[in-house]
């Protein structure tokens, strides 16, 4: 009964938060861990998304055991790169830059000694060409120097270098790449913003259908033997699913799946990702032989750009790699002819793994 009555209605108040909590219970396989206010938010100066998200990228990358590290470098890095403004997505570069240095125990004085040569993660090389915008005096010279290696960066306002988009014109092009699949405006922003995250999201929905009707607990952590759910795959369509056994797994780390459709009795043969394959060995890349080139990091290869015979040059790139949102591209070191490669698009890699050979 004062001038600052909220006018809420606390019944409500109350409805959404047993709601949220409910939510949240679905979710718990991705909690960042965070039981407690944690000081260390004053070091590495994290954003509260970002810092969750690193959390989890770390954990992909086997660094989990040294998230401190990664706390520590992530403050280095903000401090290297000029004390930057972090939100989205410039703090995602600094997170990217303190993942690669901990994974190959790069230190700060080694990143920005000159004679040190570095393989910079993409999202780095992008801020630094001034693609996010200038921070107040721009970045510190050494590190521009040394990431754009005497590129001259752009330092006015990035959007105005845009070309402008014929959106008929991107509609008719993107739904051609979905193989004349009907594309809304709504796909069409989503392309126009983030095309490669666009593109593979929706190469995903091709091989696995619309996995987004199951239901949340079955999407995020399977389905048990003897559980049943319903699917609605289109309106009016419903699928109902029994899953019956799971099988043992073979050498190839896949296992088949026992399951009824509608009724129907059902066998796939599916991988199981909760182990590994045991012909999926790949040679490492042998420490101090200048001819080998190992992957910095575990992750995805996204392009390979040479082939066995090709002469490159220094700085020529050979291929990229992805994890976890991240991308690091892998640069020639020297003039060389390529020996042999072997990495593949798509192909799942460890650190350490060769993935080309120089002769």
């Amino acid at each position: 009964h004062t001038d600052r009555d909220t006018g809420l209605d606390i019944t409500a108040v109350r409805e959404i938060s047993d709601y949220w909590e409910g939510v949240r219970a679905q979710y718990a396989a991705f909690e960042s861990g965070l039981q407690a206010p944690a000081s260390e938010v004053y070091l590495h100066e994290m954003p509260g998304g970002q810092f969750t998200n690193l959390k989890a990228q770390a954990r992909s990358l086997g660094l989990e055991e040294k998230w401190h590290d990664v706390a520590q470098t992530y403050a280095d890095v903000n401090q290297m790169f000029g004390d930057i403004v972090k939100v989205t997505p410039s703090s995602k570069v600094v997170g990217d830059m303190a993942l690669m240095m901990v994974s190959q125990g790069l230190t700060r004085a080694e990143v920005e000694d000159p004679s040190h040569d570095v393989a910079f993660p993409d999202s780095v090389i992008d801020m630094m060409r001034g693609n996010l915008g200038q921070p107040p005096g721009g970045f510190p010279a050494g590190i521009l120097d040394k990431v754009l290696k005497g590129e001259a960066p752009n330092t006015a306002r990035p959007g105005a270098h845009l070309a402008p988009v014929d959106l008929e014109a991107a509609h008719k092009d993107l739904s051609t790449q979905l193989e004349g699949k009907e594309v809304d405006r709504e796909d069409l922003n989503g392309y126009l913003m983030y095309p490669k995250v666009f593109l593979d999201y929706m190469g995903r929905h091709r091989a696995y259908g619309p996995v987004r009707t199951l239901p949340t607990r079955t999407f995020f952590y399977g389905m048990e033997p003897g559980e049943e759910i319903t699917a609605e795959i289109d309106p009016g369509k419903t699928l109902e699913i029994r899953l019956q056994a799971i099988g043992e797994t073979d050498e190839n780390g896949e296992v088949k799946v026992f399951f009824e459709l509608n009724g129907q009795p059902r066998v796939i043969r599916v991988p199981n990702r909760l182990v590994k394959s045991s012909t999926a060995q790949r040679p490492k890349a042998e420490a101090g032989n200048a001819n080998h080139i190992g992957a910095p990091m575990p992750g995805v290869v996204a392009t390979v750009a040479v082939t066995a015979g090709q002469e490159v040059k220094e700085g020529d790139l050979l291929l990229t790699i992805e994890a976890m949102k991240m991308e690091t591209g892998i640069h020639a070191e020297r003039d060389a002819t390529i020996k042999a490669v072997h990495a593949t698009p798509g192909g799942q890699i460890d650190a350490k793994d060769l993935l080309v050979e120089l002769q």
